[in-house]
């Protein structure tokens, strides 16, 4: 869904209601972009938001404006992403269900998507055509982070994204969720604590390059992966290079691990199309791999890159082409 409409879950606009509905609506773009980092997958907080823009529709009467309507919005919005996470589901990546298999292994059964994180698209959550403030929204919805806040308790992630990624004060925060100032200093302290150790513990500590580096880079490994060059991929890639590939618990990580899987079990890549595109605020491919009737290319994976300096370390390769690739705007099938 992309907005309230006039008949929608039973609504009907009162006259001069709608300049209410557009001001909850200037506010989706960021709210998705919250829900995201708090429930690890975009198709959940599109819902969420959604949840959210109904319940501030039929209470938008009752706003007293005490606050800010930002902050009221943030405040339902918080609600509707604990009662999802009550339940004590956390999302997660594979290397944080398992150790690192070789290259030649199968990747078994796939698990139930509802346990992976999700790569989301920039252009959904873009609040900012200012480069700056972009690069930071975009360090914030990093795989690797999204996957660290998971770590947090669902009270502790809110602290922190409204604290240090949404921009609000402690006591903002202190009266959206109910609470003290100290309290949620104390909580968005803790919060930093973790994701630290988990920073440390994951070795997730390098220095991502310039936009223009990682487009050069990411030119080069779309080259060199369509054109199966193992050589030139060998060289792109960090020592500890990891390639994961959800909903597969599989995962590997390393040079020859990765190039063992690519030329073994993922062999049928050979051949294949990248379409660029870019997630989690980085570059990503659309991968097509050749038909078996030679009839042009099939969707295959979602592939997003992560870099430290002007080394590969990560390939995510997310199989749910049916529902990503409408997401990301990919054709359904590439002609020969």
């Amino acid at each position: 869904m992309n907005g309230l409409e006039v008949g929608q879950v039973g609504t009907e606009f009162e006259p001069g209601q709608e300049a209410g509905v557009v001001r909850l609506e200037r506010h989706r773009a960021e709210l998705i972009g919250y829900c995201y980092r708090m429930l690890g997958s975009v198709f959940e907080a599109e819902d969420a938001v959604q949840e959210t823009m109904v319940r501030a529709w039929r209470s938008l009467e009752r706003f007293e404006e005490r606050s800010s309507l930002r902050s009221w919005v943030y405040r339902i919005a918080t609600n509707v992403c604990l009662d999802a996470l009550a339940a004590g589901k956390r999302r997660a990546r594979p290397m944080d269900l398992s150790g690192p298999t070789g290259g030649a292994t199968s990747p078994g059964t796939p698990l139930d998507t509802g346990l992976c994180i999700e790569p989301c698209p920039a252009a959904l959550i873009r609040t900012t055509d200012n480069p700056a403030e972009a690069a930071e929204v975009g360090e914030s919805v990093h795989l690797a982070f999204i996957a660290a806040l998971q770590h947090l308790p669902s009270k502790q992630r809110a602290t922190l994204l409204l604290r240090e990624v949404m921009g609000f004060s402690a006591r903002e925060v202190a009266d959206l969720q109910g609470c003290t100032v100290a309290s949620v200093n104390s909580a968005l302290q803790r919060a930093r604590a973790t994701l630290a150790a988990r920073r440390e513990a994951t070795n997730d500590t390098a220095v991502r390059p310039p936009s223009t580096v990682q487009q050069v880079l990411a030119k080069r490994y779309a080259t060199a992966f369509s054109g199966f060059d193992m050589e030139e991929l060998s060289m792109l890639l960090h020592v500890d290079a990891t390639m994961s590939l959800p909903p597969y618990a599989l995962w590997m990580q390393g040079v020859s691990d990765i190039r063992a899987w690519l030329t073994g079990p993922a062999v049928g890549c050979r051949g294949s199309r990248l379409i660029p595109t870019f997630a989690n605020g980085s570059p990503a491919f659309g991968q097509y791999r050749p038909s078996i009737d030679g009839a042009g290319f099939e969707p295959w994976a979602l592939q997003v890159i992560d870099f430290s300096g002007d080394r590969i370390t990560d390939i995510s390769v997310f199989r749910d082409t049916e529902r990503l690739f409408p997401l990301f705007n990919l054709p359904a099938h590439i002609n020969a």
